[in-house]
């Protein structure tokens, strides 16, 4: 079957591949994700071609044929790449592999298409497409993964026990690519992943990662989520996650589930941002509740003081994923400690000393902190949601009148600590720090506005309180 190249700039890499392959006499084929996302109409910056010869070599003249591109080489592995007006072009020469147990370095040797095609994670990535003269861009599918693609469907071109043996991270992307594509796994293939979870011990944190971000960032995360759990995938790098499941009861009181909470939540968030570390803040929101969990007489369940703890939980969580150690975490941190200050104002009259307070607090951050803490009501009383959502758009104009009149988002007090010590002849020292934090407090309590002629009045008062004369 001949497939239509769409792309004026893609139709120009193919020409020249194909003028290439014909005029030295070598079989080329463009394989894999360009060719399924061409085919289900999706857009793609990257070509894998596999040439039956050798790769690098063909990877130059290419590279020089579109206008000298620099080429990269991996000898390594074999492979070679360049970037041509933002596309990804990588060669690599038809190969087979071998694995052993304990490693995912295959050891490889030199093979047909079919040999290659056979080494592809999922059928509907081991379609391959010709660039051979009167083969040119015909469908080689030898494991009907066309048919797939039509079914939405998630397949191994072999035995899967072999396949996710073989390479373990291909168990993460079968979840993804059925969080991605809204495809579903072929139940053989699930059964394959369940019987082989414990070989993803052998993959490095960063890889799985790397594939759990991209489930993160799917239409619908808590698709792939939720395969991973049933896989039992989940639990074996993400155990604090797969905790907050289950509901206990004492006395037939029981709370809700927490895991499946927190997946509404993070569905909830994903409607409305594709920003990764705001659904990581999703994720995270309620990650200590297990932690926190209390059953008290008469009252029912608690978790107090479950988002100060998940504020560390979530360093933590960070840490041993080797995510970013830096104002990504500190950015998720912050939405955790302060997820529940919006639903406390929506349940209580909206006074401006607690609005100021949260501006201050959240900073730059108030619209993401609200988006969170919304997504955050979820109940079967749908009364109870609608109540919550109508107080919510009070706090959300009370935000607004407050910032306009009072501008405290991120601000700094008007006064300074060196205004301070200059004014009363002070070293660094104790009375400084509590001259400047009252100033801070009267405005942020509605005492006194936010301007330099109030503040250094109001400094002259606390100075007088603490013992302090100019």
């Amino acid at each position: 079957m001949p497939v239509n190249i769409p792309s004026r700039l893609h139709q120009v890499i193919f020409d020249t591949l194909a003028s290439i392959a014909t005029e030295q006499g070598v079989k080329m084929f463009v394989i894999g994700g360009f060719v399924r996302d061409l085919l289900l109409k999706r857009p793609s910056k990257d070509i894998d071609v596999v040439v039956l010869g050798d790769g690098i070599d063909m990877a130059g003249e290419a590279a020089r044929r579109l206008g000298n591109a620099r080429v990269s080489i991996f000898k390594t592995y074999g492979t070679a790449m360049f970037k041509y007006k933002g596309t990804e072009v990588e060669f690599v020469g038809a190969r087979k592999e071998s694995y052993s147990p304990g490693s995912r370095n295959p050891f490889v040797e030199p093979g047909t298409l079919e040999d290659d095609q056979r080494r592809r994670d999922f059928t509907i990535n081991a379609l391959a497409l010709s660039l051979n003269g009167d083969d040119r861009e015909q469908l080689v599918d030898p494991f009907n993964g066309l048919q797939d693609l039509h079914d939405g469907v998630i397949r191994t071109p072999l035995d899967p026990v072999i396949t996710f043996s073989d390479d373990p991270l291909r168990m993460m992307r079968a979840v993804r690519f059925a969080a991605q594509l809204g495809f579903r796994i072929d139940p053989v293939t699930f059964e394959g992943i369940k019987a082989n979870r414990e070989r993803l011990k052998i993959v490095s944190v960063e890889r799985v990662m790397d594939e759990f971000n991209k489930i993160m960032l799917a239409p619908c995360p808590s698709v792939g989520i939720k395969l991973l759990d049933q896989s039992g995938l989940l639990e074996l790098f993400f155990p604090e996650l797969t905790a907050l499941k289950g509901v206990e009861y004492v006395d037939g009181v029981g709370h809700k589930d927490n895991f499946y909470h927190t997946l509404a939540v993070l569905d909830g968030v994903s409607k409305y941002s594709d920003d990764l570390w705001l659904r990581w803040a999703a994720l995270l929101h309620d990650i200590a509740k297990p932690l926190t969990k209390k059953f008290v007489e008469g009252q029912g369940w608690t978790f107090h003081g479950h988002n100060h703890v998940g504020e560390r939980v979530a360093g933590r969580v960070f840490r041993q994923f080797k995510l970013p150690l830096n104002e990504k975490m500190k950015y998720v941190q912050k939405l955790v400690s302060l997820h529940m200050r919006p639903i406390v104002l929506s349940e209580e009259e909206v006074t401006d000393s607690a609005v100021r307070r949260l501006l201050f607090d959240a900073g730059d951050d108030i619209e993401d902190l609200m988006l969170l803490a919304e997504a955050d009501i979820t109940s079967k009383n749908e009364e109870k949601v609608k109540r919550f959502l109508a107080n919510f758009q009070v706090v959300r104009r009370k935000l607004k009148e407050v910032e306009e009149k009072d501008a405290v988002r991120n601000f700094q007090p008007p006064v300074s600590g060196e205004e301070i010590m200059e004014t009363f002849h002070l070293p660094p020292c104790k009375q400084v720090g509590e001259i400047k934090n009252a100033i801070k407090e009267a405005i942020l309590d509605g005492i006194i506005g936010n301007n330099p002629d109030e503040a250094r009045a109001y400094m002259f008062t606390v100075a007088a309180k603490v013992g302090v004369t100019p």
